[in-house]
């Protein structure tokens, strides 16, 4: 199966963490790339101008710019964070792209590790994985 397939599957709804979350719309592989980040290509100080004070951030830094995803009604936007995640991103200089860690049934809500984040540590975690930091 094709990556702009499995994308086009997922779904926005009620998560268990928090607001909205990103699902699975059928199964998806391990290993298998679930889709880009989209978003308004901003430079790396008007991303971080945009994050302060805010609780939900929708802002992914690369190298040289920002993908903002504030505006946008639809994909990775709505990935919500985990200490024990199903997905993992890989940055390139120009895109971020997201990989599923292991097989991920239907329904299931995507997650990633948020890692270094604008909330600095500040936020409390909601994600309830046994091995939670308790802050992203």
């Amino acid at each position: 199966m094709h990556w702009k397939d499995i994308y086009e599957r997922l779904t926005v709804g009620k998560s268990r963490l928090v607001g909205r979350g990103l699902f699975a719309g059928s199964a998806i592989p391990a290993r298998a790339k679930i889709g880009e980040f989209e978003g308004e290509v901003v430079g790396l100080r008007e991303s971080r101008r945009r994050a302060q004070g805010r609780r939900i951030v929708a802002i992914v830094e690369l190298e040289r710019h920002a993908l903002d995803a504030t505006r946008t009604r639809r994909g990775f936007r709505y990935i919500n964070h985990s200490c024990e995640p199903n997905t993992f991103i890989r940055c390139t200089p120009v895109r971020a792209e997201f990989y599923a860690l292991r097989t991920i049934p239907a329904g299931t809500e995507l997650t990633v590790d948020y890692g270094d984040s604008h909330h600095d540590g500040r936020l409390a975690c909601r994600c309830g994985a046994r091995n939670c930091r308790g802050a992203i």
